[in-house]
């Protein structure tokens, strides 16, 4: 039975619609991220788990206990915020040990206790320090601290790591996915923030509309997006109607609906590179698709160039790494492209 269990959970706000009929369920031990645009219902989502905001229906579950009319502080259930919420009049070690003087710990219990979260987040010099003497990451690692030290059932976190800068959001996100693994946390995350919840998840639940759309491990939600929103807000693919991808490959294909094909699944050449002549559309035994475009525009993103092609009509995204100048191609210049026919994945019909 799964450890965390939402059911046809809806929350509305001023008439307006934020999670409709939503189920969830998580596994223990589970990081599971919430992934999707501003205003899909997110945070909304973490706020009901919690109880901070009631739901008009629905029901959740933690433990194989029903907590959807319990408290928040009855829940068993922890929270960090985007913005730590640490009380900037206590240093690290009373913001760390007040919820344990909530739970009326005693004083050798809360020392041992602090101690031990201190020292999982790598924190032990700033025990004596304030908020305000630390960095947005210590700040951040305080946070969780606090959060982590009542122990409770379920984790949940949303945006925590959004205020950073990138160096130090990729070193957090690190460290909190070691923690998570350490303590067998069972976790919520939210972002809005693919790269983020590709690397830090078991479990990606990506939301659209107040619904989750589509759920799996990274790699399934990545490799395998369900419909055009999941396509566009997951790697930036290049979404095709069939009736251009038909002018690509000269092969028939069903009409009324759209494939997804990844950026990095387009093989870029330029044609003064001196490649061989190839006949434009399928390969001889029909998996291969070359075709001759021209660049409409060449951006370049640190070891990767992303480019916009336009090959009959049809405007594609390739992102080729940037290896070396013989190969790279430039604005207004001929090139040749190429892709696996199998590489396009088709989509189903859904809210964009």
């Amino acid at each position: 039975m799964s450890y965390l269990i939402l059911n046809q959970v809806n929350k509305t706000f001023n008439r307006i619609s934020v999670l409709k009929e939503l189920d969830l369920e998580v596994n223990e031990g589970e990081m599971v991220t919430l992934l999707g645009p501003s205003g899909c219902g997110k945070s909304t989502l973490l706020r009901c788990i919690s109880g901070l905001t009631g739901m008009d229906r629905g029901r959740i579950v933690l433990g194989g206990r029903d907590i959807t009319g319990l408290a928040p502080k009855s829940r068993d259930v922890g929270m960090v915020f985007q913005s730590y919420a640490l009380f900037p009049n206590m240093n690290v070690y009373d913001n760390i040990a007040f919820g344990l003087s909530i739970q009326k710990k005693s004083g050798p219990q809360i020392k041992a206790k602090v101690g031990e979260m201190l020292q999982l987040v790598d924190l032990e010099d700033k025990a004596k320090a304030y908020p305000h003497e630390l960095s947005g990451g210590q700040q951040q690692r305080v946070s969780l601290a606090r959060s982590l030290a009542v122990e409770p059932k379920l984790m949940l976190m949303d945006e925590p790591l959004s205020a950073l800068d990138a160096k130090i959001r990729k070193h957090l996100r690190t460290e909190l996915r070691q923690i998570q693994k350490r303590v067998g946390m069972t976790m919520l995350f939210v972002t809005h923030d693919q790269e983020e919840a590709l690397t830090i998840s078991d479990k990606v639940c990506l939301m659209n509309q107040g619904r989750i759309v589509q759920t799996g491990t990274p790699d399934e939600v990545y490799s395998r997006p369900r419909d055009e929103f999941a396509a566009r807000f997951i790697g930036s693919y290049n979404v095709i109607a069939a009736e251009e991808l038909m002018r690509l490959t000269r092969q028939p294909l069903a009409s009324g609906i759209y494939y997804a094909l990844r950026p990095e699944a387009v093989a870029v050449t330029p044609e003064r590179a001196g490649t061989s002549e190839r006949p434009t559309g399928a390969g001889e035994e029909g998996s291969s698709v070359t075709v001759t475009g021209v660049v409409l525009e060449s951006v370049m993103l640190g070891n990767i160039i992303r480019y916009q092609i336009e090959a009959d009509g049809v405007k594609l995204h390739a992102d080729m790494l940037n290896a070396s100048p013989v190969t790279k191609a430039h604005d207004g210049e001929p090139v040749r492209i190429e892709f696996e026919l199998a590489a396009c994945i088709p989509l189903e019909a859904g809210e964009v």
